[in-house]
């Protein structure tokens, strides 16, 4: 087996499992769009099966054309977004999916946004390289009468969305640092070193996460002692990890946002030859729910943020396009704010939860 220096992360890394999603992006066209029902969602694919039987919502009504946008799949679960998107369409017989290049910043989103609101689908699910950058998209989306389904990234303008669904980022924190928390307690270790591998700090989601971190770890009389940002790749977990083994010779335990890049904290800490501490992700893929099932490695637990929110946004979209609301509420239309629960896997429940996994 080759060694790598630690300083130089393994160029590989963050490219593994990002190749899905890809072809949602037609190669020099600005649009493509698909029919449902072309073929069955395989086992990487989180989705709600339509069953009118269960489920009153689920038979056909009428044709709804949903724009989709999302920036390319160059990360794990960006790719399952996508990924999710579209497999969810499929199942629905009166849903037209059509995507719309995310370009390479905002800036190119927006413009690919404006294209397509100017053809009028009857809603546009959208995950925004930048909330507050493509807040103005969402309006302009809105002004024109086209009802927008946002994703992960919020908007600061409530009027800029008819529905945003979002993971609980500051619930990722507080469970993460809870499950260390009851770990140390329960290890009778009243002082721990804490290491913090956080996403990309620009982002508000990241602030929130380690905001709630910070703040259920004052609950157990612990703090972080060392946090550091990477860019939710696994070649920027690697960099980042190998500086904080570096820095802090005994750790107890350690939070790394995103399962992604904890490709490249794992190797981190291989290379390192480190075992003394434990280690929660976040996200939950397949990888690392398999990882906490076998129980060989310092990866003990992972708190949920599922990318089958865009599975669900697809099917909210499509209600939305048809004026009707969620068969279970006794409201007539779809809520406007959905946030997802982070919940923690452990060894104990791995197994409930690998069919979820991206």
């Amino acid at each position: 087996m080759t060694k790598h220096d630690p300083l130089r992360p393994v160029r590989d890394l963050s490219r593994r499992r990002l190749l899905f999603g890809t072809a949602a992006v037609g190669a020099g066209a600005l649009l493509t769009a698909c029919t449902s029902n072309e073929a069955a969602p395989n086992a990487n694919e989180q989705v709600k099966e339509a069953d009118a039987g269960a489920n009153p919502n689920s038979s056909p009504g009428k044709r709804v054309v949903i724009g989709f946008s999302a920036p390319a799949a160059d990360h794990g679960w960006l790719a399952a977004i996508t990924r999710n998107a579209e497999a969810q369409a499929k199942v629905y017989s009166d849903v037209e999916f059509r995507t719309v290049q995310a370009g390479a910043d905002a800036a190119a989103q927006r413009a690919a946004l404006s294209t397509l609101i100017s053809q009028k689908p009857d809603v546009i699910v959208m995950l925004p390289h930048d909330g507050k950058e493509l807040n103005a998209a969402g309006l302009e989306a809105m002004k024109a009468g086209v009802p927008v389904v946002n994703l992960d990234r919020a908007f600061p303008d409530a009027l800029a969305y008819r529905l945003q669904i979002k993971g609980d980022n500051y619930g990722m924190g507080v469970a993460a640092a809870r499950y260390i928390g009851e770990q140390m307690k329960a290890k009778g270790i009243a002082n721990p070193v804490i290491g913090e591998i956080a996403g990309m700090d620009e982002l508000e989601l990241t602030q929130e996460r380690s905001a709630g971190f910070a703040a259920e770890l004052a609950v157990y009389g612990f703090k972080v002692k060392n946090r550091r940002a990477a860019r939710f790749t696994a070649d920027s977990g690697q960099v980042e990890a190998s500086q904080l083994l570096r820095a802090e010779p005994k750790l107890d335990a350690v939070w790394n946002h995103d399962d992604d890049q904890g490709i490249g904290v794992l190797a981190a800490i291989q290379q390192a030859n480190r075992s003394e501490f434990i280690m929660v992700g976040g996200a939950g893929s397949k990888a690392a729910i398999d990882a906490i099932a076998a129980d060989n490695s310092v990866l003990k637990a992972t708190v949920t943020y599922s990318p089958s929110m865009a599975s669900s946004a697809i099917s909210l979209a499509r209600l939305i396009g048809q004026g009707r609301g969620m068969s279970d509420l006794v409201e007539l239309q779809v809520p406007k704010e959905i946030t997802l629960a982070s919940e923690t896997i452990t060894k104990e429940n791995a197994s409930a939860y690998s069919k979820l996994g991206f």
